[in-house]
């Protein structure tokens, strides 16, 4: 038994911190889970930032989400009226314990002025005095790069006392019933039927995470070819959308293009109706992996060890022909294109795309 197990049972009040993006918001969902189902009496509450807020809205252990607004910094003086706004309304609930899942030194500052009886944040070493006197307990890091940011996300309970039972690890998302009717109305607006073609999301807000779109396209023909509708979605970005664009003009099938035209949610919801998922490392990947349906993920840079669908059937599709990956940069060089994906040949994608259909 660990000596300094925090005593959950004499807690009323907990505060989950995760200011990232919206994949590792999604990714932490099962702290949420494994501390309610270790302490079902306690009122669980997640600190995000604004935009990330709908990965978590629903999610069943969490009493409320508190967020930070995402443009903040840059608004000078004028942060300081929902600065503290946020400050009282987190000071109110009267929290008993933090954990922390980032490097963010909010997390250190709230620890300290929330008076909270245990905090816990990462061991990261190097960090200063502050970081370190901040919080009761730092959980270790992982001395190699082959740990899942779920299970380390959940390494955070494991240091104050909580060993996560397997049926509580899986990812949290429930897109909610307005996004579920709205993904309906989609679906026989364009002739599709659940369950009977393939969610394609080719874009990432980091373009040296892409695939080329030549490269979709013809995976689109190939698809088609098999008697499978290709349903095409990116965010509202222009760069994002500028690439959909060349897919959709490239391939020869008709594709059903909803690039830029749908929320978080309804992005989830037709995601849980498709056949297939096929896409890079994105958050919309993470989402197919928390609403079950099957993954094809094209990995280049980043590692598919920690960032790979998670408890899901899926395939992952990466390169043997570059050793430098997973190498982690924004693209060769710094050049913001990664040749480990953008030689990616169509028939490994393809292929993959078919077992996973065989199984399904």
């Amino acid at each position: 038994m660990l000596e300094d197990a925090v005593p959950l049972d004499e807690l009323r009040r907990a505060l989950v911190v995760k200011l990232r993006h919206h994949g590792d918001v999604l990714l932490a969902s099962p702290v949420f889970s494994a501390l309610k189902a270790q302490a079902p009496h306690l009122e669980i509450d997640a600190l995000v930032y604004d935009d990330t807020a709908p990965m978590l809205e629903h999610h069943p252990a969490i009493a409320h989400v508190h967020t930070v607004g995402r443009g903040w910094r840059e608004a000078g003086f004028a942060r300081l009226g929902p600065e503290w706004q946020l400050y009282r309304q987190l000071r109110s609930r009267g929290y008993d314990l933090i954990v922390h899942l980032s490097e963010h030194p909010r997390g250190a500052w709230l620890a300290r002025t929330l008076g909270v009886r245990y905090a816990v944040a990462p061991g990261y070493s190097g960090r200063s005095r502050f970081w370190k006197r901040s919080f009761s307990h730092r959980f270790a890091l992982p001395l190699n790069a082959r740990l899942h940011m779920v299970e380390w996300n959940l390494d955070a309970l494991r240091r104050i006392g909580v060993q996560p039972a397997q049926d509580v690890r899986n990812l949290v998302y429930v897109p909610g019933a307005q996004a579920e009717q709205r993904a309906r109305e989609l679906l026989a607006e364009h002739g599709l039927r659940a369950r009977e073609f393939v969610h394609l999301h080719p874009a990432s807000r980091w373009s040296f995470k892409c695939w080329t779109a030549q490269a979709n396209a013809e995976l689109i023909d190939r698809l088609a070819a098999r008697g499978l509708r290709v349903l095409v979605s990116a965010a509202p970005d222009a760069e994002e959308l500028a690439l959909v664009a060349e897919i959709v003009e490239r391939a020869r099938a008709t594709v059903v293009n909803l690039a830029g035209k749908l929320s978080v949610r309804e992005l989830a919801a037709l995601i849980g109706q498709a056949k297939l998922f096929v896409g890079v490392d994105s958050m919309p990947m993470h989402l197919a992996a928390a609403l079950g349906t099957p993954v094809v993920a094209l990995f280049g840079p980043s590692g598919e060890f920690e960032w790979g669908p998670w408890r899901v059937a899926h395939a992952v599709v990466a390169s043997d022909a570059h050793p430098c990956r997973p190498c982690g940069r924004d693209g060769c060089g710094g050049g913001k294109v990664s040749e480990c994906l953008t030689t990616l040949p169509v028939e490994r994608v393809f292929a993959a795309a078919e077992r996973l259909l065989q199984l399904a």
